[in-house]
């Protein structure tokens, strides 16, 4: 699919891997509406690359309803696009110190990252169902963002691991579905990403981490993720996998 004139919204475009997206799908000729829990941050982005942003809690269906909607009308036609960025990394033990139990963190981020995903995803196929097919067939992509943590989670990871295995094992029977709406679907597995969450950690951690990886050695950079975006969008033969992009990296127990 060519991106120049098209509708994109990335979810989570507010920072980190949804940013990097935003900037380069507008880049090469895409209209963006970014949808992100901090609209402050969101207007800002989207004031730099000529798009809107729109306040959205993606674990609320009725939020994800309301901001999809809003996204068609402030772009001016539906999205052929739509790439879901949005999600959280809360660790916890299943069971730690005491017998503390940590279901509140299981659930949080299942309806963050899995309800999240699978909100914006039906919305959006809806809508994309209504458009008319390029000249090759395809009326929209679906792009979500899983993680190597769907292979190889880690201790205290069994809620991201469980969020982001789900939506790896949706990418085939969700792109079957959608296959006779000539809608693609597609997820991407990052390995170790600078971003804001791995930002925050100190230098020599950082160090620690990237010397995990073998090669490059380095944390993967953001706009490495949204190059990879691209590149599935304008690939028609791309639909119902995972792509991990790692660096070859797999994660140890802990």
């Amino acid at each position: 699919m060519k991106l120049e004139g098209m509708r994109a919204l990335v979810t989570g475009g507010a920072s980190g891997l949804g940013e990097a997206t935003a900037r380069r799908l507008s880049a090469v000729g895409a209209k963006v509406a970014i949808l992100d829990f901090n609209l402050d941050r969101g207007q800002q982005v989207a004031a730099q690359i000529d798009g809107v942003a729109i306040q959205v809690d993606v674990s609320d269906e009725a939020s994800v309803a309301q901001a999809v909607g809003e996204a068609t009308d402030r772009l001016g036609n539906v999205p052929r696009i739509a790439v879901n960025c949005a999600g959280i990394g809360l660790a916890a033990r299943v069971v730690g110190r005491e017998g503390k139990m940590s279901f509140d963190v299981f659930q949080k981020t299942i309806n963050v990252n899995l309800f999240g995903t699978y909100h914006v995803m039906s919305h959006a196929a809806n809508l994309m169902s209504t458009l008319e097919p390029t000249e090759n067939g395809e009326r929209g992509i679906i792009i979500n963002t899983a993680s190597v943590a769907w292979q190889d989670g880690q201790i205290g990871q069994a809620a991201y691991a469980a969020s982001k295995g789900a939506i790896a094992s949706m990418s085939l029977p969700v792109a079957r579905e959608f296959a006779r709406m000539g809608i693609r679907v597609m997820a991407i597995a990052p390995g170790l990403f600078s971003t804001p969450m791995m930002e925050g950690l100190p230098e020599e951690v950082t160090q620690k981490i990237a010397a995990e990886v073998p090669f490059p050695q380095r944390l993967g950079d953001a706009e490495e993720y949204a190059l990879l975006v691209q590149q599935i969008v304008e690939n028609p033969y791309l639909n119902g996998t995972n792509i991990r992009l790692d660096g070859a990296v797999r994660l140890a127990p802990k």
